[in-house]
């Protein structure tokens, strides 16, 4: 069954807006010619495995899969990955907008290059806002010990 309070979720709307951007950052750069330049394929390296386990996640707490495996620590799961993802994105970024060269022979290049740098950029805060919003779901939104024994027993 699909889960729509998910969509709705600030952790739904990031995701897919993960998803939007990483798609953009990636089909820009490999609609250059990335290959001769070694950093634009650590910049396709990290927008493209970021983008498959985006939507990996995605489809996992869509189809509510980690309900059915609750053995893994999923919010915790989830911090790390978008922390890892912020980390990673943010030297994506500054590679891509490091090696843009405004005198670049081929102009298409430049624009592409230059608005992936600036996607990859916006991608990098998604993360960034999806791992403070993971870290308060791993730490129960703001719940200490007291109020959860008092709801527990309750």
């Amino acid at each position: 069954a699909l889960d729509g309070s998910f969509l709705v979720s600030p952790l739904g709307w990031l995701m897919c807006a993960q998803a939007v951007l990483g798609l953009l950052v990636w089909s820009l750069v490999a609609a250059t010619t990335y290959h001769l330049h070694a950093a634009y394929g650590w910049v396709m390296f990290v927008s493209l495995f970021f983008w498959i386990l985006t939507l990996l996640f995605f489809v996992t707490y869509l189809l509510q899969l980690d309900q059915k495996f609750y053995m893994i620590p999923w919010p915790l799961v989830l911090m790390i990955y978008n922390a890892v993802a912020t980390v990673l994105y943010i030297t994506a970024f500054v590679t891509c907008a490091a090696a843009v060269q405004p005198t670049s022979w081929r102009q298409w290049d430049y624009n592409r290059r230059a608005a992936a740098s600036f996607f990859a950029c916006v991608t990098m805060i998604t993360y960034g806002v999806s791992t403070f919003f993971s870290f308060r779901a791993w730490k129960g939104l703001g719940s200490n010990a007291a109020t959860s024994q008092v709801t527990d027993h309750a």
